[in-house]
């Protein structure tokens, strides 16, 4: 028996980088999953990829009434909505937290915490219909470490890692099961904005050299850890901020 096998499952950021590893990691141990992405033909294109058990949806999270529909998505085509997994999120270019321009100091709150908590909050009614449910957002290693240039994003991210430990004392009574995945830079295509436009091959290096186990993160190290913390082998677990970081929180 495979650790999702009936499960339903919504990911958030389904159509790259740590949202499509997590969706095919999830299909690969038998759940079945909403593909939600702000890029529709993104999303489109993975779930493809998936096949039956896998469906698309076009879904910027800071909108209620699409993360709503992503939602009734799960059960109107697979029947019940157990798992949630929050990938969605933006990150900016280094600048020191004082030169940040303020819509896009904004704009990152909104989609990396708001849209985090309208998510949950939109998943919670199917999954108490359900009697249960996994719930796990992706936070990062910056919300316990600061590095510099980083003001919104690691705020934002610090954020996510507190509310999933309130989701989880609030929803434990509903057997709703809250956990907060905290990686380090991730070889994704959102590397890109972390390293920044004068010399991303020092950056990249720089974010190595403070990780011990010596490289970055692939999508599928955080992927893989999202399959555990959905599954009955982390039944105990909640609340949770899971580094996925070789080390770097240490």
């Amino acid at each position: 028996m495979r650790a999702l096998d009936g499960r339903v499952a919504v990911v958030t950021g389904g159509a790259s980088g740590i949202g499509r590893a997590t969706a095919r990691r999830f299909v690969d141990a038998g759940a079945s999953v909403v593909v939600a992405d702000r890029d529709g033909d993104g999303a489109e294109r993975v779930a493809e990829e998936l096949g039956d058990a896998a469906v698309a949806g076009t879904v910027d999270v800071t909108h209620p009434a699409q993360v709503d529909a992503a939602m009734a998505l799960a059960e109107s085509r697979f029947g019940r909505l157990d798992v949630l997994s929050c990938n969605a999120g933006l990150a900016t270019s280094p600048t020191p937290a004082l030169d940040a321009d303020p819509d896009e100091f904004a704009r990152v709150l909104a989609v990396n915490v708001t849209g985090q908590w309208l998510c949950v909050r939109a998943a919670v009614p199917a999954m108490r219909r359900a009697g249960c449910g996994a719930v796990t957002i992706t936070g990062s290693v910056m919300g316990e470490r600061a590095r510099p240039g980083f003001g919104a994003y690691a705020a934002s991210k610090a954020a996510v890692n507190h509310l999933a430990k309130v989701l989880a004392l609030e929803l434990a009574p509903d057997g709703i099961r809250v956990n907060c995945l905290a990686p380090v830079a991730t070889d994704t295509p959102m590397l890109k904005s972390f390293l920044g436009p004068d010399d991303p091959e020092r950056a990249r290096a720089a974010f190595i050299a403070g990780i011990p186990l010596g490289r970055l993160a692939e999508p599928e190290d955080i992927a893989d850890a999202a399959v555990f913390l959905a599954s009955d082998a982390a039944r105990f677990l909640t609340g949770v901020v899971l580094p996925v970081d070789g080390g770097r929180a240490i």
